[in-house]
């Protein structure tokens, strides 16, 4: 069953069509990779999905409810249930790691003070960056951060999870130690994800299925195998050049 459904999507900016009649089913607890090289139109798809930009036709449906019609306190409902790894982390500068983890608890769960440093420890074992709980986003590396703003992304257990280049920036050992780390934590909370990269690396640990995004159009959909053996001039021009 596909907990997001996405029909006919279009979106435009003046003259530049970023998203073509786009269609695409994640299946509930299932990842879908969307690759696309930079400039294509992956992030805006995000935040479509999201409630942040509105689309110029088409729907998005997630649980059988339509993204686009609904008020802002639906809306912010439904974000409440999805956590999304952006793609610098987006830290918040002024918290330490414990602050920045702790944050989406306060907001959304009713834990004493005991309870919540238990969960912020926990979830900072995951990533293997407990002694970080005291450091400042300024004082950690780039993968670190990443680790960081994925523990935070997952720490109240999102039906959703939305990732936006999840490997942008690192290294490639760096980059495989991430989506190693994302197939791990999908495993264990088990959402319905979306991600988008270009890293195919990252795709290849991390996809159950995949679409490439070419001129805002979705070419072809399956596994990274039925993609790679795929005779479409565009998907073998993709995977020429990773």
């Amino acid at each position: 069953m596909a907990l997001i459904e996405i029909r006919n999507l279009s979106k435009s900016f003046d003259e530049n069509h970023v998203l073509r009649e786009v269609n695409i089913d994640v299946e509930k607890g299932s990842t879908v990779v969307i690759l696309g090289k930079s400039g294509m139109g992956k992030s805006v798809l995000l935040k479509i999905i999201v409630g942040l930009i509105r689309p110029d036709s088409g729907s998005v449906r997630i649980d059988d409810r339509e993204v686009a019609g609904m008020r802002s306190k639906e809306l912010n409902e439904l974000r409440r249930t999805m956590g999304y790894l952006f793609q610098g982390a987006a830290l918040y500068d002024s918290m330490s790691v414990r602050e920045n983890l702790a944050f989406p608890l306060v907001r959304q769960e009713k834990l004493n003070e005991e309870e919540l440093e238990e969960r912020v420890l926990d979830q900072l074992r995951l990533v293997g960056l407990q002694d970080a709980i005291d450091k400042m986003p300024s004082e950690l590396s780039g993968g670190m951060k990443k680790r960081i703003g994925l523990a935070r992304a997952l720490i109240a257990n999102p039906q959703i999870m939305l990732y936006d280049e999840p490997t942008t920036g690192l290294d490639p050992i760096t980059s495989r130690e991430i989506s190693t780390l994302i197939k791990n934590l999908q495993a264990r909370y088990q959402p319905t994800s979306i991600a988008v990269t270009h890293d195919m690396q990252c795709a290849r640990i991390i996809a159950d299925t995949a679409a490439i995004l070419h001129d805002g159009t979705l070419d072809q959909q399956g596994t990274i195998e039925v993609l790679e053996r795929s005779q479409d001039d565009t998907v073998r021009s993709f995977f020429a050049t990773q």
